[in-house]
């Protein structure tokens, strides 16, 4: 499984565990995607309106740990119990086409994270505003 759909399966798993995950790739447009492979079976449809911050606020509550899933995606990893190490990060990054130095894991960092979050969206969940842009 990949590290972002490991991600999506921790997320909506904690939201609504007797439905299946969704897609565990990012699909920002699906009408896109299946026009480039035609004959491919459809993707699942994602769970609609999933509360990001409800079930990151509980799985942070959950950890025991101080951690700020809303700008680090280090945080965000710990709180689902996700591998957070460099390596996983930079995997992460390579999942979502990351074309910058993933040497500079700061500016990587911050990238992944807005990443994560848009593709959580496109994947069915529901972020707060200052997150949802």
């Amino acid at each position: 499984m990949s590290i972002f759909g490991e991600i999506v399966s921790k997320l909506f798993g904690k939201a609504k565990p007797d439905q299946p995950a969704p897609a565990t790739e990012p699909t920002p447009d699906p009408a896109a995607a299946q026009a480039a492979a035609p004959d491919a079976a459809p993707a699942p449809a994602p769970l609609a309106d999933v509360d990001v911050a409800a079930v990151m606020d509980k799985a942070v509550a959950d950890s025991g740990q101080t951690l700020n899933w809303r700008t680090s995606i280090v945080d965000t990893m710990k709180a689902l119990g996700v591998d957070s190490s460099l390596e996983h990060r930079k995997q992460l990054a390579q999942e979502l086409k990351y074309d910058g130095d993933t040497n500079d894991s700061a500016s990587m960092n911050i990238w992944l994270h807005k990443q994560v979050m848009q593709a959580l969206a496109a994947n069915g969940g529901k972020l707060p505003a200052d997150l949802a842009g």
